[in-house]
């Protein structure tokens, strides 16, 4: 079948038909095509769009933005606000432009958009214009973007009430079709009411994508014939608001334009009825989203239209939930005994429905947030799925209509429950929101030792969620600091730091400074200037000042001292003009920094001038800035996997590896956006490379390209994808490329995108339903997928593939996995060693116990794009071509690879990688074949030679492990230092060897010994550091990523120098080759009296902590029992607490002495 004739430009241009497009990006096309309509009507409009970003609308000013040609054609003028409250009497300016100036256009439409949070703080703006009136020719769309779950907000939202009190009419839409087709709507009813009228979007309609149709016959709205004050309805603009004038607005508000109002809804059946028109005994009354989880809840419990009108149900959908019109309600209520309004949060509809019908003849009974026990009902708290209004409604439909006469709330479905280990009481194994790779916020918000800081409002705002930084509290957005002022006079402690981003300061937190100032509070204000306000999508700060122009605005303001920190020193030019006494230092002084400012009395503020990560990303791969030539790299030979970097640096791209000697680190290249803060501390492991030259072919891997002719699979005709994964590797965008690939096949998708925080490293879930356009649903469904719903269950994350709250979708015998089995971890991962990740044999099984097993696939995706295209992007794309070739995608294969087509972005690579994916289920060898390895891993050979094998022919019985490890470690220790050596550790794991097979079969004591005596034998001193530095291993390794020309730098903090007070790492280029050859050829002087480096009290601690250990085993084995076996092996197990060099590994060897304290008493 040929594919439609479709570019994504065509959702907003084309005219007549299907197009694809999200929730958000419906707006403009509102704008379009009401302005289109207007001037098909004669009419040469224009408009204004102003407001604040903010979720679920974060995207409005980004969309706007990259359609500027459309804008400039059709006259639509773009002007995003400081704040909300500008922004609005920004919309109420335009609304003037033709009453008070002399126009350019017969009309200018108005948009105003804002989350709940901006529309409670432009209440006064609000309330104001929508007073005055709009343009008759205009008309204003009030956007209100409410978060019912809290998923990207401080607070879970609802906007009615407010909206309510502005006295603005409002529409909701439950799907993206609605949202463009309620947003013309809006238009028409402001134009002929004179009210602002408002769009309610919630989340999981902003966040949907879906195939919608367009047409300029879609909506067509009649005007009535409405008569107010003696003559025919025409509102009255009036912009002098005062005294007489604002009284008499209040009457034509109340007896004119909400009549006028209840006159449109009435005459266009805004609100409509559906089920049993007659005969009916249960009414059911639902709006919006809430509409379409209803009627998904009822069809699958067996209830379709059919049904309903057998089983005397009927159902109300009201467009307008306020004013709620009268009459279509006291129709819809005739004859009911009892109306069920089912909604989100606080009962507002109902509310309206009981003052309609109060002291009606024969009025039902109105139940919702309370049944008819006066119990609570449907919650008025979170958000409302299908799934939960199905488990409500169920037992009430069963009373009324009998058990007979209604299906299941939910799919039975039958599980093996399984343990994915010990209970994670430290959630350390949850998928949670972190800082970006190198974001500025991973250090600027540690505060001094003894001090703490108020959090606030965007990014760094998470850094409340890391326990080390110290960081208390939240507010609303611009209050940052203000509780501090109240309660500073109330307690003990002196001063108190401040978290502020730049883009908070400029919308309304510069107040907050000012305030402080004014009440002289003990105060330092953080302004985090990363340019950006990156938690919505990384827009341009509006009204954004330059740092040098901020320092003298904030000593204009009365700042007591200012000081400014950065990562580049020299970036401000040779004259500044900074505040006078301001400081300009570089960044790695900002603990001695704040020390400073937090001594100074009064308020003062600290500027941390760093560009966003996730921006500086985006315009290198632009062009825009110039791409750092450096690249870090460790050398996990070296690394002792302490995770110091972690916590110094935050970084996800700092990512811990299991090794054969145990967890060590590693820079997951093509993640890393180049900050360098892992390079702080004191571990020799790093190393800057400067690529160059030729990357083996080996490494390269020089995959053949595979062609468009693969076999095609039997797939499903109709289906539902549920896709997880981490926000910002692109999972959204595998979901819109789907629903773009069935708009090219005929079909229609509704998809959601549950987001939150996933721009910041949260998880993802996509939901997407296909449908053949044959078998759309009368009564509409919702666009998440309902429990034991889904027909592919698309892994690209683990963790989240094992999150019970997404695995509930899945159903043994419907459902089969494309998992990626790459362990990315948690931000707790890379700060804290003693986060593990869950064992992959308990993961894999918890996915199988709800899904196909034997038809399920699992490989590690993200280290195979790694290797194949040298980024970890095209990994989804790949599972996603499995999952197309298991035949669980109801899309054709020309319709994917031309939607990756349309999409513009690394086409090549990306269709190869879907076939790649197709070429992993048709072909089972496929991946054995390429024989790949983890990128960047560092080798560790080991020569079993002859005497290595007589040496372990020494320990009695051992198991195949113990041998494996003996081999590997006995091996080691000749080169690290000598036969001798290595055969003093051999009789050692021998002596407990022999204990333990005298009492049993158990040899989980002698494996665990033989791994930590070695790493306690084999402590890393300059004569360690230097020949792994200098192993063939780790040199293939570095040329393998980064090419055979390739120059390392390795970065060093020797003891010695720390001595004579250097706290910076240095630099040793080919002259660090050269000390390493000598170093590692002086290893016999190891513990001698010669010992250059062997007289300090850490090596003097390291060498006693090998009969330290000794002395505790040795305790153990002379009585090991059955029943102190388990003790021993926990002892035995203690070393891998030791981590680290230096101070690191100091202060861990006091966590081991106290550990084994607890444990032998």
């Amino acid at each position: 079948m040929a594919l439609a004739d479709f570019r994504l430009e065509d959702r907003f241009v084309r005219d007549e038909g299907d197009v694809a497009m999200s929730g958000v990006q419906a707006l403009l096309r509102i704008l379009m095509d009401q302005l289109r309509a207007d001037r098909r009507d004669g009419l040469n409009n224009a408009a204004m769009v102003s407001g604040y970003r903010g979720s679920p609308l974060g995207g409005i000013d980004t969309l706007m933005s990259s359609n500027a040609e459309e804008l400039a054609a059709n006259n639509i003028e773009f002007i995003p606000g400081l704040n909300e409250d500008l922004g609005a009497t920004t919309v109420w300016g335009s609304q003037l432009a033709n009453r008070n100036f002399d126009g350019k256009f017969d009309g200018v439409l108005g948009m105003w958009y804002g989350k709940a949070p901006g529309v409670d703080r432009s209440g006064d703006a609000i309330r104001h214009a929508n007073v005055c009136g709009v343009d008759p020719k205009g008309g204003v769309l009030l956007v209100a973007g409410d978060d019912p779950a809290s998923k990207s907000s401080t607070l879970a939202s609802e906007s009615e009430f407010a909206l309510l009190h502005f006295q603005t009419p409002i529409l909701y839409p439950g799907t993206v079709q609605e949202v463009a087709d309620y947003g013309r709507i809006g238009y028409e009813l402001s134009r002929y009411s004179g009210l602002w009228v408002s769009l309610k979007i919630v989340t999981n309609v902003a966040d949907g994508y879906s195939t919608i149709k367009v047409g300029p016959g879609r909506v067509q709205m009649k005007r009535p014939d409405f008569e107010w004050d003696g003559g025919p309805w025409q509102h009255t603009q009036q912009d002098a608001l005062f005294g007489p004038f604002a009284v008499r607005q209040e009457l034509e508000i109340h007896e004119g334009r909400l009549e006028a109002t209840d006159a449109f809804i009435r005459l266009n059946q805004l609100n409509t009825t559906s089920g049993a028109t007659s005969d009916a005994r249960i009414g059911l009354v639902a709006a919006g989203k809430t509409y379409y989880d209803l009627r998904e809840a009822l069809d699958r419990m067996g209830l379709n239209d059919a049904a309903l009108e057998q089983r005397g149900i009927r159902i109300y959908k009201p467009a307008v939930v306020w004013p709620l019109q009268p009459d279509g309600v006291r129709e819809f209520a005739q004859g009911l005994d009892t109306i069920v309004v089912v909604e989100e949060k606080r009962a507002f509809v109902e509310m309206f429905m009981r003052e309609i019908l109060y002291g009606s003849t024969n009025a039902p009974v109105i139940l919702g947030k309370r049944d008819s026990d006066n119990g609570f009902w449907f919650p008025g708290h979170g958000e409302m799925d299908a799934d939960l209004i199905a488990r409500k409604i169920r037992p009430f439909l069963v009373e009324r209509l009998g058990e007979e006469a209604v299906g299941p709330a939910v799919r039975e479905r039958v599980t093996i429950p399984v343990a994915l280990g010990a209970p994670d009481t430290k959630k350390q194994s949850n998928r949670t929101p972190s800082f970006c790779s190198g974001c500025p916020h991973n250090r600027s918000t540690w505060v001094p030792e003894g001090s703490e800081a108020g959090g606030g409002i965007g990014c760094h705002g998470m850094a409340s969620m890391t326990p080390t930084r110290n960081v208390k509290g939240t507010t609303q957005m611009g209050g940052e600091g203000v509780q501090w002022v109240g309660a500073a006079p109330f307690v003990t402690m002196e001063h108190r730091f401040q978290n502020i981003g730049d883009g908070t300061f400029h919308h309304s937190g510069s107040l907050a400074v000012r305030q402080a100032i004014a009440a002289g509070t003990n105060v330092t204000f953080k302004i985090l200037y990363n340019a950006a306000v990156a938690m919505t999508g990384g827009q341009d700060v509006d009204g954004g000042m330059e740092v040098p122009e901020l320092t003298r605005s904030l000593e204009a303001e009365g700042a007591a001292k200012i000081m400014v920190l950065t990562h580049d020193t020299e970036k401000y030019g040779t004259a500044p003009d900074f505040a006078q006494g301001t400081d300009v230092w570089h960044r790695d002084r900002l603990d001695e920094a704040q020390r400073i400012l937090r001594d100074v009395p009064g308020c003062t503020v600290l500027i941390y001038d760093q560009p966003c990560a996730a921006e500086l990303r985006r315009d290198r791969k632009r062009g825009k800035v110039a791409e750092p030539a450096m690249r870090v790299f460790i050398n996990e030979a070296v690394c002792e996997g302490c995770g110091d970097c972690g916590e110094k640096s935050s970084c996800l791209s700092v990512q811990p590896v299991e090794t054969e000697f145990g967890r060590k680190t590693a820079i997951h290249q093509s993640s890393c956006n180049k900050d360098f803060t892992c390079l702080d501390g004191d571990c020799p492991a790093f190393i800057e490379v400067i690529p160059g030259g030729s990357i083996p072919q080996k490494s390269a891997l020089a995959l053949a390209e595979i062609g468009d002719d693969q076999p095609e699979p039997d797939r499903l005709d109709e289906g539902n994808v549920l896709m997880m994964g981490i926000g910002g590797t692109g999972v959204v965008t595998v979901n819109q490329l789907l629903a773009t690939a069935a708009l090219l096949d005929g079909k229609e998708a509704h998809g959601l995108d549950q987001t939150g925080l996933a721009q910041k490293g949260g998880p993802v879930v996509s939901n997407l339903k296909i449908r053949r356009p044959d078998s759309e649903l009368v009564l509409g469904e919702a666009n998440k997928i309902a429990t034991g719903e889904a027909d592919a269950y698309i892994v690209f994350d683990l963790l989240s593939g094992t999150n019970p709250t997404n695995l509930e979708k899945a159903m043994p015998g419907r459902t089969v996995a494309l998992v990626s089995s790459s362990k990315v971890p948690t931000g707790a991962m890379v700060r804290d060693t003693s986060a593990e990740y869950p064992e992959w044999s308990a993961l894999q099984s918890t996915i199988d116990s709800a899904t196909i097993p034997e038809k399920n696939v699992y490989y590690d995706a993200g280290n195979l794009s790694d290797n194949l295209f040298r980024s970890h992007m095209p990994a989804n794309i790949i599972v996603l071509g499995s999952a197309y070739q298991s035949g669980v995608v109801p899309i054709s294969a020309s319709a994917i690879e031309r939607a990756i087509e349309l999409n513009g972005v690394a086409v090549e690579m990306n269709t190869q990688a879907f076939r790649i994916g197709r070429q992993i289920v048709l072909e089972p060898d496929f991946l054995d074949a390429l024989d790949i390895e983890r990128v960047g891993k560092v080798g560790r050979e080991a020569k079993v030679s002859a005497a290595v094998e007589t040496l372990v022919q020494m320990v009695p019985s051992p198991s195949e492990e113990l041998e494996r490890l003996l081999k590997i470690r006995a091996a080691d220790l000749i080169d690290y230092q000598s036969g001798a050596y290595a055969r003093t550790y051999i009789e050692r794991v021998a002596k407990v060897r022999s204990a333990e097979a005298s009492m049993g079969q158990d040899t989980r004591l002698s494996e665990t010994y033989a791994r930590y005596l070695y790493k306690l034998m084999a402590y890393k001193d300059e004569y360690e550091v230097a020949r792994l530095h200098r192993s063939k291993e780790f040199h293939r390794a570095v040329q393998e990523q980064f090419g055979d020309a390739s120059k390392v730098t390795y970065k060093l903090h020797p003891p010695s120098m720390r001595r004579l007070g250097m706290d910076q790492k240095i630099g040793l280029g080919r002259s660090g080759d050269l000390a390493f050859a000598l170093l590692r050829r002086m290893k016999f002087l190891r513990g001698s009296p010669l010992d250059l480096f062997g007289n300090t009290a850490h090596r003097k601690m390291e060498r006693a902590l090998t009969d330290e250990y000794l002395d505790m085993i040795e305790t153990l084995i002379v009585d090991l029992r059955p029943e102190t076996y388990d003790k021993a092996v926990a002892v035995a197990e203690l070393p891998d607490i030791i981590r680290g060099y230096e101070g690191v590994k100091e202060a861990n060897v006091e966590k081991f002495r106290q550990a084994a304290q607890e444990l032998l008493g």
